[in-house]
Formats: structure tokens, sequence, C-alpha cells
């Protein structure tokens, strides 16, 4: 510490405006201290952070949990900031991402100030980590408008987050909870030239470190290699927790199991680097403010190692218009019994006891699928809230119930429109096009078959069904008078083969 450089010239000119833009973080501390009061009270309140850090933070490479080191435990015990970045490279979230917002999630209960960071400036350079490729470069509309998706899904996840947790914590009160603060790192870079950021960050990178990041080696050692953009990504993103730790505060950075390098090379420069006001590396603002750390949390996987994610090319969003709620429900109904523990101590805020029992109980009676089926509720609400979960177990109701309990659940034609909302297996047409008409004719209009004779066939294997019911015959005609419409006699639901569904709503 002693040896690092003093900011001279431009650097510290350039430095000094940027603080002057934010409250120097001592000053904060200071304002904040009646507030942490309040807030450590409360963290005594919510010890779920200690025991999902030690069920969820593990060693990678499928090795066994690790005690967290014991003085980043201590750090927790006080009110701290923490951040995690997430890249603009698509306009929804995805559930890989959802592992690290989970982490957030925890911390912010807990009464910490929790930093989510949308990278409108480091996405568009592109983060080489867990790539074997470059990534394409985003057009400037497309990148606004991935950077207004993003944003609203990060505000959206911590309010039903939120609300999620007050059903779930005893004695959780909100009203001692931070705000959740969005930032954007293309505010920092603004007006940051090249020559600056070399001169002054730069400096203090050595280059054998970067090569040393894996994300790095592997691309080297690829046939495609590495350009200079992405080799640069870690320095960005160093800069980030850098910026983040001087001027909010910033202590602990929040990311994938991939992201180690990258959040290293923050730590590191945070130590290199002297902060924007100091005046030398032991001045007492730095010391204030404390070390700087980095968790990482293991990529979302299967227990036969598949990975989730856009680059993976199975991505779940969370945006419901791309994934929705009925879909999110059941892919984790569909979770396999060597995952489901896992994954509802990851995606879930119930206790570990709680946990424990429902496994136990599903192990007695898996073909009953209680653990998963309390999974998909759970993550179903905890991401699209309430009535999205409503909406969800409508869907799986309307598809997979039988005849009988469809009619015994007496669902009317509004909760069908809003279960199947946006969903492009709910299509309406006029009642002049459907009355009379045979099911291989409505079959055709919905999209379920290409053909009249191909609905004819199935017919005859025993593929086509009507709400859940074989047909036989591709001449039979559904009628209102028989009562072979549900929904206050507006819906119809096609089933072709085992997982081919459409829902007839009658205009």
């Amino acid at each position: 510490r002693e040896s690092q450089p003093k900011l001279k010239g431009t650097e510290a000119e350039f430095f000094g405006e940027q603080a002057q833009k934010q409250e120097h973080p001592a000053q904060k501390i200071a304002d904040q201290k009646k507030v942490d009061q309040a807030i450590v009270a409360a963290v005594a309140k919510v010890p779920f952070l200690a025991s999902y850090l030690a069920s969820s933070f593990s060693l990678s490479k499928g090795e066994a949990p690790h005690k967290l080191n014991e003085t980043i435990s201590e750090q927790v015990k006080s009110p701290v900031a923490v951040y995690c970045g997430v890249d603009p490279t698509a306009s929804s979230l995805h559930l890989g991402n959802m592992v690290t917002l989970m982490g957030l999630l925890h911390f912010h209960l807990a009464g910490h100030q929790v930093l989510p960071l949308v990278g409108n400036a480091t996405g568009a350079i592109g983060d080489p980590s867990g790539r074997s490729t470059e990534r394409v470069a985003l057009e400037q509309d497309v990148l606004a408008k991935n950077i207004a998706g993003i944003e609203l899904q990060l505000k959206r996840f911590f309010e039903r987050g939120t609300a999620y947790a007050q059903s779930r914590i005893p004695d959780l009160d909100p009203n001692v909870l931070r705000p959740v603060r969005v930032l954007h790192n293309a505010d920092w870079y603004q007006g940051l030239g090249v020559l600056q950021f070399l001169g002054s960050v730069g400096r203090h990178v050595r280059i054998g470190a970067m090569m040393a990041r894996d994300s790095v080696k592997s691309r080297l050692q690829s046939p495609q290699g590495i350009s200079f953009t992405e080799f640069s990504y870690q320095l960005l993103q160093a800069y980030d927790f850098w910026y983040l730790y001087h001027h909010h505060g910033c202590r602990i950075q929040l990311g994938g199991s991939d992201q180690w390098g990258n959040i290293t090379a923050g730590t590191d420069l945070i130590r290199r680097l002297p902060g924007p006001q100091s005046t030398s590396a032991g001045d007492q603002d730095s010391q204030s403010i404390g070390e700087a750390f980095g968790l990482t949390i293991p990529l979302l996987t299967t227990a036969s190692g598949e990975k989730f994610g856009k680059s993976a090319g199975n991505a779940v969003w969370l945006d419901e218009t791309r994934t929705s709620p009925f879909d999110i429900y059941q892919f984790f109904v569909k979770t396999s019994d060597a995952d489901v523990e896992r994954f509802l101590k990851m995606f879930t805020l119930l206790s570990l006891p709680k946990i424990a029992q429902v496994v136990k109980d599903h192990s007695q009676a898996p073909h009953h699928f209680l653990a998963q089926k309390l999974l998909a509720a759970e993550v179903t609400q905890l991401i699209h809230g309430q009535a999205g979960l409503n909406q969800a177990l409508c869907a799986t109701e309307v598809l997979f119930g039988n005849r009988k309990s469809l009619e015994s659940q007496q669902f009317t034609s509004q909760d069908f429109a809003n279960a199947f909302l946006g969903d492009h297996r709910l299509v309406s047409i006029p009642r002049s096009h459907v009355l009379g008409k045979p099911i291989s004719e409505i079959a055709v209009l919905l999209g379920s078959c290409k053909s009249k004779s191909e609905a004819t066939r199935l017919a005859r294997s025993g593929g086509l069904y009507w709400n859940n019911q074989p047909i036989a015959d591709s001449k039979w005609v559904p009628s209102i008078e028989s009562g072979d419409f549900i929904g206050e006699n507006t819906i119809g639901i096609v089933r072709t083969g085992k997982t081919n569904y459409r829902l007839l709503q009658i205009l």
C-alpha cells in the first residue's frame, strides 16, 4: 500500500471531478449511522442469510460445500453494500442470472444495500467468460431495448421478491430495508477518455495476471483466439468495482463462478489504485470503507452437468412474454429428483428444515412429485407474483387435468384468458367459424394439425384429444348444447400427441 503512486495531472483532475458528482463514501457512512443501528437489529432477526451462504456458495467442479471465510462472515453481520452486474446481451434475464440475483435478494432482505448493475457500457464490449467465440456486437437500438428490459426486470424482481419474502420469513419488516438501487456503468464511463483510462487504470494492471485468467487462456487456445476488445473486458469490470467501492461504499461483488477472474481483477485494482480524494494509499477514507471481497456462486447446471443459459441454447427467460408463468411452472415441475433439493435451496426462501422435510416426504412417495410441485409454485410466485402463480396453476389444470377436474374448478372464460395471456397457444376464433365444424377442421384452424388428413390419422391412432379426452372419430362435432365446451361454453382444448396443446376461445 505504501508503494502505491499518487494520481497526477489530468488523472487527478478527472477522478476529482467524478468524486464531486457523488457524495463521498465516508460522509455517506457517517450519515447512515442511525439507519444502520435499526438495520443491524433487522439483520439479527434474519439468520437465513448465513444458512443461505453456507448452502449456496460452494467450491467449483462439484466439490463439497466449504465454510465461508470467517472474515467475510463477520462483514455481513453489519450493513454493507453488495453489487452484481449483468450485461444487456438480451432483452430479458434468464434462470442463470437468477442464481446471482437470489444472492442479492438474500443480502437485501438481511438489511444490506444491494446494487444491481446494468452494464450498458460493458454490454457493448462483451464478456468472454464461459464463451468459445466472440459475441456479436449489438446495434445501438437493440442495446437500448435490452437495457430498458433488463432494468425493468431487475426492479420488478426485487419488488416481487420482497413481497414473496414477507409471506415466508416471520418478523420481516420491509420498512427497514434499504431501497434497491439499480445503477448503469455508462454513467461513470462518460467523459473518461482512453488515455485517461490507460494512464490511471491500465498502469496498475499486470499483463501476466490478465493472461492467466481462465476466460482468456481458454480462448487463446481456441482456433478463434480472442480480440483485444474482449481481452480488455476484465479491466472494465475491475474499474466498475473500483468505482462502486469508492463512490458507493461497495465492498462485496457477487457473481457466478465464471466471474472469479473478473472479480479478483477488481479487488486487485482496489488494492493498487488509490481513491479519487486520497493523497496516499493509507488514507483514512480508504480505511473507513474497509477491504473489498468477492463471492462466487456455482453456475446453474443439472445433476448431469448440463448448463442453462443463452450460450447453452436452453434459456428459461424471466420475461413472461418469452417464457410464460405456466412454462416456468412446468419447467420446475419436471425437475429431476437429483436436482430438486438443490434448486429448493437456490431458488426459494424456504427454511432449510422445511426443505429437508419436503424432500423426506417426497422420497416416501416420489410419484406425487411433492417437492417438484412446491419448487414450481415457489419460483413462479417469486418471479411473477401471486397473479402469475394463479395463471400457471389454472393453465396446468386446464392442460393436464381431466374433464371432471376442469368442471369442478368452474373456471370462467376470463380465467382462461388470464392464464394464457400472451401465450401463442391461446387462439381466438369467431363463433361462426367454429360451431358446427368437425374436430379435424378445428385442429387445422388452431394450428394443431397441418391438414384434416393429419388430424384423421391422429384420431385413428389415439393421438387427438378434446378437453383431454381421446377422440377416435375425426368427424366428431363439438357442440354447446351437448356441453362439449368449458369456461362458460367458450373454451375448448385440442391436444395432439402428449404435449402439443391449443386453447380455442370462441368470440
